[in-house]
């Protein structure tokens, strides 16, 4: 991973499995400070180059056969040590305090009803602030040495330290938004009590970044599969700026793209100075997708035809060296997460994955410590353009999995005009940028409707829109109705073939994002 030579301080998350620890991160990240998640059963030997430490939330019961139960003795009483939630109960737990069941499950919202005066940890924080509780069992009694800093009505032992240690402890989620001063106990505990540096900024990364590329790459080529999206755009930029014209940018059209997405964008890139070759494969991808409905399958096909074609590709320039990826930091926690990947394989990752080892090429990652939101804030410092910056994510597949059942060249000119009017719609409304995702499924379905006096037996779709930080969890977004009525109406009235519109107002979970 590049960093490696940052003089930054550095922060330790200890990840014991909790869908919450990727927001701790970004959190802690959001106060300019360099954050990195490992699992409890591989936690780094170099403990000693971290300033602080967190523990995170869990799944688990402390109280179970099978608690995770780390080696904290580097850590505990030599770093500053926060734990939150099971990281709370696991030090009371094994510290001489106790954990119960608790008799209701404490979740959702709560408000501190006590906060102990004068305490740096809670400084800002006063009785009445909101919290988010997320946990089925409480800290009856606190561990040896603990001292008791906050409740709520609820929760008698919310928040607590043990004296003789710079060890805190909250049953509570400051990561979480609801938890409305929670970025105010992070910088509390991180800065004025740990003393970390508050100086990992987009401008550092990129000057350092660009500088470690230069050491490692020298005047090797490199070769980078451009998407259009924001990850690769950046990578881009930033291999740009370490090795200008050794890197060669290859943007393939499967034929799945937004309408105009291809010329677009393509002319985009050349405006921002890349070396770039479109290659327009539509027709390959077209014919690998024939008469296929299974999603996992177009999936496997669309994969490979790509592999093909940048294989194809890629072997026309001499003596590439090393293969770029717009990988960022989200891949890499979930291939190393606390319970060995993936909790459970929902469907196969929308885009692309790494090229197969006949190419023979080394990776270099440039994006591998980042998050999306801090990809987009580089990419800005970088003075990229806003609105390619600003782009709703789009799945590698593209519009094949917002085709359901089996792909033609009508059903994708129906999809890529229906979903022109609603992105263009949304931006003509100034609601592109309060929306995360956007895009329109078409359903295998056709229904009755009256035309002029005429019946009609059409296409139906689906309209889909949420808002969400990371895409692990989304809410629809409830676009005004006299939006949805005006695209409704442009889509019936200029889209051939389609009769009917309907808007998505599922939430994922118990929803995902795409359909297929």
């Amino acid at each position: 991973m590049l960093l490696l030579r940052m003089q930054h301080d550095k922060v330790l998350i200890i990840d014991f499995g909790s869908q919450y620890t990727q927001l701790i991160a970004r959190r802690v990240r959001e106060l300019n400070i360099y954050s990195e998640i490992h699992p409890f059963n591989k936690i780094p030997t170099n403990v000693q180059e971290y300033k602080a430490v967190i523990l995170s939330g869990s799944p688990m019961s402390v109280r179970s056969e099978n608690a995770f139960h780390p080696d904290l003795s580097e850590i505990r009483g030599k770093k500053p040590l926060l734990g939150v939630c099971y990281g709370a109960q696991y030090l009371a737990h094994f510290s001489g305090g106790e954990v119960a069941e608790s008799n209701t499950r404490e979740y959702g919202r709560a408000n501190l009803s006590f906060v102990q005066e004068n305490e740096p940890f809670l400084a800002g924080i006063s009785a009445g602030s909101q919290v988010w509780m997320s946990h089925s069992d409480t800290i009856k009694q606190l561990p040896t040495g603990g001292k008791l800093l906050a409740s709520t009505h609820d929760v008698q032992n919310a928040a607590y330290k043990i004296e003789g240690e710079t060890t805190f402890a909250i049953q509570f989620h400051p990561e979480v938004y609801h938890s409305t001063d929670g970025k105010q106990l992070l910088e509390n505990f991180l800065v004025h009590i740990a003393c970390v540096n508050p100086d990992w900024t987009p401008n550092a990364f990129v000057e350092e970044t660009v500088a470690e590329l230069k050491e490692k790459l020298g005047n090797d080529k490199v070769v980078l599969g451009l998407s259009g999206g924001v990850d690769s755009s950046v990578a881009a930029m930033l291999l740009h700026k370490a090795i200008g014209e050794n890197l060669y940018c290859i943007f393939v059209n499967n034929g799945l793209l937004r309408k105009n997405e291809f010329s677009s964008v393509l002319q985009q890139y050349e405006g921002m100075g890349l070396n770039v070759k479109g290659v327009d494969a539509s027709a390959r991808f077209l014919e690998a997708l024939a008469g296929e409905s299974d999603p996992e399958k177009k999936r496997k096909a669309i994969g490979r035809v790509f592999i093909e074609v940048f294989d194809d590709e890629a072997h026309q320039i001499t003596d590439v060296t090393w293969l770029a990826q717009g990988t960022i930091y989200p891949d890499v926690i979930e291939s190393v997460s606390a319970t060995g990947g993936p909790s459970a394989t929902i469907k196969s990752h929308h885009n692309v994955g790494g090229l197969p080892d006949f190419m023979k090429l080394k990776i270099v990652e440039p994006l591998k410590a980042l998050f999306k939101d801090e990809v987009r804030r580089v990419g800005a410092s970088m003075g990229m353009d806003k609105q390619l910056l600003g782009r709703h994510p789009f799945p590698g597949p593209g519009l094949a999995i917002r085709i359901l059942g089996d792909i033609t060249a009508e059903k994708v000119r129906i999809l890529q005009e229906v979903d022109a009017i609603f992105i263009d719609g949304l931006r003509e409304w100034d609601l592109y940028d309060n929306v995360w995702q956007a895009g329109a499924i078409l359903l295998p379905v056709n229904s009755v409707g009256v035309m002029g006096d005429e019946r009609t037996y059409e296409k139906v779709v689906a309209l889909r829109a949420v808002e969400s930080t990371d895409g692990m969890t989304a809410d629809w977004v409830d676009l005004p109705y006299k939006f949805l009525q005006k695209v409704s109406n442009d889509i019936i009235n200029k889209v051939k073939g389609v009769n009917r519109v309907v808007y998505d107002i599922s939430s994922k979970p118990p929803a995902t994002i795409e359909w297929e």
